[in-house]
């Protein structure tokens, strides 16, 4: 494969909103207008060939420091296949204000013309919709309390017990529209579509940028009203909540302890913030680190961490054999890790959260929330916080 880069002025007079790239059936991956878009697919590449693939396409590069990129979701399952997509068409936005578009195909360096043109945008519209359950009440309420009864025998530390729901319409869901809601309510979150997987993640599972790394792990949850004086109560409550900062403890120390022996330095804030979304509020805790020559690979890190114990558990193999049995179903894409990944192991992943997995025929989609386990969990409040958590979705699809 060969690839060239211009910058986005030399092909397309005017600023480009990433999500009219995408729309639809194309891939995304933006927070705060900064990230990447693309269209068409040039090479379909396994996880585990994608470091080499990338590296061995022949590059003309008219921007600086810019690279072929691929990007994906990788499975919450470790044992399901997983590919990365290096897009025909990529357009990249980054945070010092260059944009740029690299063509992929074999007359690339030749090419003289990319054509983005942009279609209407979506009109709001009437549409029905059903939601439904898809994992039984009874059997998520029993799973948190099998989940509950583990901790407190010490067989662990902490279990994420999640559920399934459906969105189902007579009508195609317009992926393009719902982009768009997910940019107007959570343009602080990391945006996603992959092949009819999309979501806005508030969770950073890792960066890299030269030799520095970052992640930024979500694990402790309350509500938002609305009502300002009940959201700033409610945030100070979860502050305080032992409950709720044992869970994001574990969640910390182990994200530390795997990316320690990879940085010469790693620093983190001593006592956690509260990460307010448009439904939801979270207890966050940012690290940062400076890694060791030779670095390791965005990807590398991506496989060390995912499934964090945000999503997963902890003692790690023992949690996510007790989701397996208690949960009954296969999550997937859900609680995996959705991002991307350049020619010289850069890349910036999210967790795969506050996400719908769409149909082929785009006329239903499956959401999937849940919830850290510890000793002091109360299954029907549980249940209500996977109720939040859908929220971001859900409000994203059903409203015109």
């Amino acid at each position: 494969m060969r690839a060239h880069t211009r910058p986005l002025t030399a092909v397309h007079p005017g600023d480009l909103d990433l999500n009219d790239i995408a729309r639809g059936d194309g891939y995304l991956f933006v927070r705060d207008g900064v990230g990447v878009a693309g269209r068409g697919v040039a090479a379909r590449v396994r996880l585990a060939d994608v470091a080499a693939t990338l590296a061995a396409i022949e590059h003309v590069d008219e921007v600086g420091d810019v690279y072929p990129i691929a990007l994906g979701v990788v499975p919450f399952e470790a044992d399901l296949p997983c590919e990365l997509v290096i897009p025909r068409v990529l357009v990249g936005k980054a945070a010092d204000g260059r944009q740029w578009v690299t063509t992929i195909d074999d007359d690339a360096v030749n090419s003289t013309s990319v054509d983005l043109a942009v279609p209407p945008r979506p009109k709001p519209r009437a549409q029905t919709f059903t939601v439904a359950p898809l994992t039984d009440i009874d059997r998520y309420l029993a799973a948190v309390v099998t989940a509950r009864d583990a901790v407190r025998d010490g067989r662990l530390t902490k279990a994420v017990i999640a559920r399934e729901v459906t969105v189902t319409s007579p009508e195609f869901i317009d992926v393009h529209a719902v982009l768009l809601r997910l940019k107007a309510t959570f343009g602080s979150s990391y945006r996603y579509s992959v092949d009819g997987f999309i979501g806005a993640s508030p969770e950073l599972l890792v960066s890299v940028e030269g030799n520095t790394v970052q992640s930024r792990p979500l694990a402790g949850t309350t509500p938002r009203t609305g009502d300002p004086e009940t959201d700033e109560r409610a945030a100070a409550e979860l502050l305080a909540s032992e409950k709720n900062q044992i869970e994001h403890r574990v969640v910390i120390d182990m994200i530390h302890d795997t990316l320690l022996p990879w940085c010469s330095y790693l620093d983190w804030e001593p006592e956690p913030s509260v990460l307010s979304v448009a439904n939801v509020q979270h207890l966050a805790t940012t690290l940062e680190g400076h890694l060791s020559d030779p670095r390791p690979n965005v990807l590398e890190l991506v496989r060390a961490l995912s499934p964090t114990p945000a999503l997963g558990g902890f003692p790690k193999a023992d949690a996510l054999a007790l989701i397996a049995e208690a949960e009954g179903f296969v999550r997937g894409n859900y609680g995996g890790a959705v991002g991307w990944v350049n020619a010289v192991g850069d890349g910036t992943w999210a967790v795969a959260i506050r996400c719908a997995e769409l149909s082929p025929d785009r006329r239903s989609a499956r959401l999937v929330a849940g919830g850290g386990i510890v000793a002091d969990s109360e299954p029907l409040s549980e249940l209500a916080e996977t109720q939040a958590k859908l929220q971001a979705m859900l409000s994203a699809i059903i409203r015109p």
